[in-house]
């Protein structure tokens, strides 16, 4: 990739420009010929299938922590609707979720929320960081995945389809919101378990870093937001541990698992131990 270093920091343009691309075409959305009550309601659905069941269910409660199993087929469609996404490749992410975990808000951590709001919430994508060459020790598991591998590397042709075939269903006003304003909102969504939730909200357990518990962020990525639940037990399905403490996903799970799709949940007793 090309890099520019100012101030000793090494920044990573494709990505800036990737960002600013779609953050410039959901702007479009505030054209009034671009507006349709069809495409907001396609946004909400996109939102949930996208960001809820591919990024909170797929990629991070499935593969990043493996705190339940799916048929391989359910794990697949899962990890293609997170690549729906557009958040990168599904490895990369894997792997620096992990890492994160792993040094939570200390100088490893890839969005460290000790170095403010901006860089934990998405200053630190735009840089070239250490944590990107420890991926693949981090993601053994599923790096030699061809499936995987797939996802990865073309999630944005894929999406490029997608865009293909909203444009075919509804005109530009599908691809504008579908594609680009439900890009940027799944973006922000996701990116408030980084920032906010290691800035506002309650604490329950001591987990050694700064994250909080966040009802707002919560609500908006379906149960993510319980993030200090999360980090002391990071292997749990269920991250609103409290009956207040609404969390959608944790549903989501307790259904498949009614249906036979979800085996070897992974929960926390009473005693708040992790079962196996």
């Amino acid at each position: 990739m090309t890099t520019t270093t100012l101030n000793n920091r090494s920044f990573d343009w494709l990505t800036i420009i990737y960002m600013a691309l779609i953050h410039l075409g959901a702007m479009f959305a505030l054209l009034p010929s671009n507006f349709s009550w069809k495409a907001v309601a396609l946004v909400v659905i996109l939102h949930w299938v996208t960001g809820g069941l591919g990024i909170t269910l797929g990629w991070h409660r499935l593969v990043s922590h493996r705190s339940f199993q799916t048929p391989k087929w359910l794990e697949y469609f899962l990890v293609f609707c997170g690549t729906l996404a557009c958040e990168g490749g599904v490895i990369n992410w894997v792997g620096l979720h992990r890492i994160h975990h792993l040094h939570s808000d200390t100088e490893p951590d890839p969005h460290d929320s000790n170095r403010g709001f901006w860089w934990s919430h998405m200053g630190w994508m735009l840089h070239q960081i250490p944590a990107d060459e420890e991926v693949p020790r981090f993601t053994k598991d599923i790096a030699d995945d061809k499936v995987y591998q797939f996802f990865d590397k073309y999630f944005v042709p894929i999406q490029v389809v997608l865009g293909l075939l909203l444009y075919a269903i509804g005109g530009w006003s599908f691809v504008v919101w579908g594609i680009f304003v439900r890009l940027v909102l799944v973006f922000h969504c996701t990116w408030f378990v980084n920032s906010a939730t290691h800035k506002f909200g309650y604490r329950t357990y001591e987990s050694n870093d700064r994250s909080k518990n966040c009802w707002w962020v919560a609500l908006l990525t379906y149960g993510e937001g319980w993030h200090n639940n999360h980090h002391a037990y990071q292997y749990s399905a269920r991250h609103g541990m409290q009956w207040w403490e609404i969390d959608l996903t944790w549903m989501t799970i307790k259904l498949l698992q009614t249906l036979g799709l979800a085996q070897k949940v992974r929960l926390v007793n009473q005693e708040f131990k992790v079962e196996g």
